[in-house]
């Protein structure tokens, strides 16, 4: 019988051939992009370049992937279990679904004309959807792709919040200077907020009882109580060096533990942090220009900023309240969502 020569040699030998082999499996592995949720991997999409740059903060944010997508994405969010990934693609009237195991656009989802934000509702079936060229907010049954309803608003709708309930639906209109309140019960629009000069964004407190607008072109954010639907009171920016005209608020995104409300400052290239409790400012940190999208990872030791005008994404040592690095991604940066 034929016996390999490596078979004649002797037990160490072989134990380091098994070794050598365990070695070059694990490097195979780390080599190949993450095959599951709870990568870490932080997602950005970029309006002009039509991609979505995927950074690894475990590699020294490297880029592992450039995901191309349909023309201007902009709005992202997971779905619950972060398999997926949709991004609202504006120009081309529709949401691409990323596959985040194969990092790649895996279907299309057409909307109506020019969907910029975007929310999931609790139940994970559907998705709500600002149009802004039709002012109507579009909701999409995910698995058929059909139009369940359509939610008539004031010019130009953007910002979009379901409440954990799903009771509620608030949207911004940017032209009307409203909030627009809509009951998912009874199917219509049950109030309308004023609010300050053009409102982009919201988020909510972390125990539900207020929403925070941003109000571009006022440069403030209003504080809408959300028991009463009321104005309860607004919050100025001015980072120094400043003047009032650059600051326009658009970004908005509560920390994990809820105990800091940051606000991307446009054109004043700052984010502020905010103690939701006080509504006071506690500091203001210089990033890129024009300051949009913002996350935090789930440590929360680090904030990710999209900066729309200077093509990057600013990393912000929260601790240390400074911006530590800036990664280049593409052009236009819009949305920041991690996959933790």
């Amino acid at each position: 019988m034929f016996v390999p020569a490596w078979g004649k040699r002797s037990s160490g030998n072989a134990k380091g051939l098994a070794r050598l082999f365990a070695v070059l499996l694990f490097v195979s592995l780390i080599s190949l992009p993450a095959m599951a949720a709870g990568t870490g991997y932080v997602f950005v999409s970029n309006e002009r370049s039509n991609r979505v740059t995927v950074l690894d903060p475990a590699r020294d944010h490297a880029i592992v992937r450039q995901i191309q997508t349909d023309a201007r994405p902009r709005d992202m969010h997971f779905d619950k279990a972060h398999k997926l990934l949709y991004v609202a693609c504006g120009d081309d009237n529709a949401i691409d679904v990323i596959n985040v195991a194969k990092l790649a656009v895996v279907r299309r989802i057409a909307t109506g004309p020019s969907p910029e934000m975007f929310a999931i509702a609790p139940d994970g079936k559907s998705l709500y959807v600002s149009e802004e060229d039709s002012a109507i907010v579009r909701q999409i049954d995910i698995a058929t792709g059909k139009t369940l309803n359509q939610i008539t608003t004031g010019p130009e709708p953007e910002g979009v919040l379901v409440t954990p309930d799903d009771s509620r639906i608030y949207i911004t209109s940017e032209v009307a200077d409203m909030v627009h309140v809509y009951d998912t019960k009874k199917k219509k629009l049950i109030d309308n907020i004023m609010v300050d000069t053009r409102p982009r964004r919201f988020a909510m407190t972390a125990e539900r009882k207020e929403l925070w607008v941003s109000d571009e072109l006022a440069g403030d954010v209003t504080v809408i109580d959300t028991a009463t639907d009321q104005v309860k009171t607004t919050i100025q920016f001015l980072p120094p060096g400043f003047r009032p005209v650059d600051v326009t608020p658009v970004g908005l995104a509560l920390s994990h533990d809820g105990k800091t409300m940051y606000v991307t400052l446009g054109r004043a290239n700052h984010v502020a942090f905010v103690d939701p409790a006080t509504k006071k400012i506690r500091a203001y940190i210089l990033v890129g220009s024009r300051a949009w999208g913002v996350a935090e990872n789930k440590k929360g030791t680090l904030l990710y900023v999209a900066n729309g005008l200077s093509d990057d994404v600013s990393i912000i040592d929260i601790h240390a309240q400074k911006t530590i690095r800036s990664i280049a991604t593409g052009r236009v940066p819009h949305t920041v969502a991690i996959d933790e």
